[in-house]
Order: C-alpha cells, then sequence, then structure tokens
C-alpha cells in the first residue's frame, strides 16, 4: 500500500470516527428531549441521521477493506447487499436534505400556518416517500445484476461489467443521478433563495426601526450606536452564511463523486483511481458533517447535549460521593472498635 493509499485510508477512518460519534450524540439527543420529538423536522433528522449511521458501519468499513486490500473486501452477495444499501442511502441522504429545505421553506415564509400545513403526519409521508424514491433505483439495479465491486471507487456500489450493456447502464446512471442528486440541489436552490429573499425583508426592516431608533435617541453613547451597528451587520450576514453552509456542503460533498461517475460513462476520459477513491471519501463526508450542520449547532440540541452532559456528570459525582463515604466509614470502623 503505497503512501496515496495510506492517507485515503486514514481519512476514511477519520470519517468513520466523526460520522459515528456525532450522528450517535444526535440520536441521544432525540431521545432525551421530548420537545425536539415533537417537531416535524425531527423525523427528517431521524431518517438522515439512521441512514448515515447505516453507511458508517456497514458501508465504509467495506470501502476501507477494499482500498487497504485492492480486491473486493467481501463476497458476492455481502457486497451485492453492500451496494443495494449504497445505492439506497445516498438517494435517502440528498432527498432528506430537500426535505429539511422544504420544512424551512414552510417555516420562514408561512409562520402563522407551519403548524397547519408541517404536521408530524405530514412529515412521515415526506419520510415515506423519500424512501420509496430512493427504494426504486437499488431495486432496478439489483434486477439488472449492476450491483457489485466497483475497482476505481474501491467499494461495493453501482457497476456494470458487460459491454454490451454499456448505454443502458450509462442512462440508468444519468436517470438515477437526475432524480436525486439534481433534484436535491434544485429544491435546496429554490427553497432556501426563498428563505434568503424573506430574511433579508425581515432584516431590512428591522434595520429601519434601528436607524430611526438611533435618530431619535440624541444622547446614546457612541459605543452603544456601533454595537447596535454591528449586530445590524451580523443580522444581515447570518442568513446568507447559513444557507450557504447548507447549500455549499452538499455540493463539496456530492459534486466530486456524481460528476466522477458521469465522466466514467465516456471512455475517452481516464480517471485515477485515487480521485475515484477521494470522491467516494468526499460522499461519505457528507454523514460526518451532517450532524454538525443540521443539528448539533443548533439551540435545542446544544441544550440537550448539556443536560445530557450534566446529568452524566451529576451521577458520576453521585457515585464518587458514595465511594468516598463508604471508604470512610470504613476507616472509622476499627477505630471505634
Amino acid at each position: 500500500m503505497n503512501s496515496w493509499d495510506a492517507g485515503l485510508a486514514g481519512l476514511l477512518v477519520g470519517t468513520m470516527g466523526v460520522s459515528l460519534l456525532s450522528n450517535a450524540l444526535v440520536l441521544l439527543c432525540l431521545l432525551h428531549s421530548a420537545d425536539i420529538r415533537r417537531q416535524a423536522p425531527a423525523l427528517f433528522t431521524l431518517n438522515l441521521t439512521c441512514g448515515n449511521l447505516l453507511c458508517t458501519v456497514v458501508n465504509m468499513p467495506l470501502t476501507l477493506a477494499g482500498v487497504v486490500a485492492q480486491r473486493p473486501p467481501a463476497g458476492d452477495r455481502l457486497c451485492r447487499l453492500a451496494a443495494f444499501l449504497d445505492t439506497f442511502l445516498a438517494a435517502n441522504s440528498m432527498l432528506s436534505m430537500a426535505a429539511l429545505s422544504i420544512d424551512r421553506w414552510v417555516a420562514v415564509v408561512f409562520p402563522l400556518s407551519y403548524r397547519a400545513k408541517m404536521r408530524l403526519r405530514d412529515a412521515a409521508l415526506m419520510v415515506a416517500y423519500t424512501w420509496l424514491h430512493a427504494l426504486t433505483f437499488p431495486a432496478a439495479a439489483l434486477a439488472l445484476s449492476w450491483l457489485g465491486f466497483h475497482q476505481l471507487y474501491a467499494s461495493c456500489t453501482l457497476c456494470s461489467r458487460r459491454p454490451e450493456e454499456r448505454l443502458r447502464f450509462a442512462v440508468f446512471t444519468g436517470v438515477f443521478h437526475a432524480l436525486s442528486f439534481l433534484l436535491s440541489f434544485v429544491v435546496l436552490c429554490c427553497t432556501y433563495c426563498k428563505v434568503l429573499k424573506v430574511a433579508r425583508f425581515h432584516c431590512k426592516r428591522i434595520d429601519v426601526i434601528t436607524m430611526q431608533t438611533l435618530v431619535l435617541l440624541v444622547d446614546i453613547h457612541p459605543s452603544v450606536r456601533e454595537r447596535c451597528l454591528e449586530e445590524q451587520k451580523r443580522r444581515r450576514q447570518r442568513a446568507s452564511r447559513k444557507i450557504s453552509t447548507f447549500i455549499g456542503t452538499f455540493l463539496v460533498c456530492f459534486a466530486p463523486y456524481v460528476i466522477t461517475r458521469l465522466v466514467e460513462l465516456s471512455s475517452a476520459v481516464p480517471i485515477s483511481s485515487h480521485w475515484g477513491v477521494l470522491s467516494k471519501c468526499l460522499a461519505y463526508s457528507k454523514a460526518a458533517s451532517d450532524p454538525f450542520v443540521y443539528s448539533l449547532l443548533r439551540h435545542q440540541y446544544r441544550k440537550s447535549c448539556r443536560e445530557i452532559l450534566n446529568r452524566v456528570l451529576h451521577r458520576r459525582s453521585l457515585r464518587s460521593s458514595g465511594l468516598t463515604r463508604d471508604s470512610h466509614s470504613q476507616n472509622i470502623l476499627p477505630v471505634s472498635e
């Protein structure tokens, strides 16, 4: 194994570790907080988190074994099962992000009717459609025997070894990525652009009120005025920064792999196996970044994490104080005797 392979293997190990810990923490927050569970986005987050964990414990280790051994990491049946999961989980992850963006759009554009428009039943129907949509393509690929070990990506995924099926496989791959990656990307752009437009409109209204207040308060201290203007600037940038993070992580993680899959269909362009594995690692890195982008940096999840940590520390302190009390009583008993 050369230095490139060692570096890619290290990247995979790091991605697996971060993904496992962060997604497990999101699940703990969902189990701990009833307030989070009562909200419709919790279903989308649960669906995304479970898919990320399944990818972390099944697909990533097999790809790591493929990178290290430079051959199929498992038998044909297990590899086909892993390829089925890989295709399903990739589509499910993209569509779950699209569903989360639709939820944000409804919450921001229709704040007064959000609870009526986005109930838990509606969220469950969206998750059911996501599963049905995501299951269609791996099921078709399984029926056509287009699942197996792909040497370019060192992983079990979509592949076709028969030259006579090249055109059909190219059409299938193009349709799959159009109805998963491209569809989700269009939904993300449309919904978050609407959200950004509404956020900027509200920022302008707040800015007008702030400026009018500053004009009326003639005797206000200059430092207070500066703080108000700085907060006004931060408020304008906050929505843009969040939306660019949502769309940017989606593109950075998925676009290289999708483009590589489409370019691969053209035999005129040779692709390095190192780039193929790196693009697959970038797609896997979405499972590690999702918990931070969609969950753990939000106030409710941070509050839930603090409560879990305080509960764990409280139990440890009680246990240690109990042990100290027992040892102290044992030391006193011989003296009293």
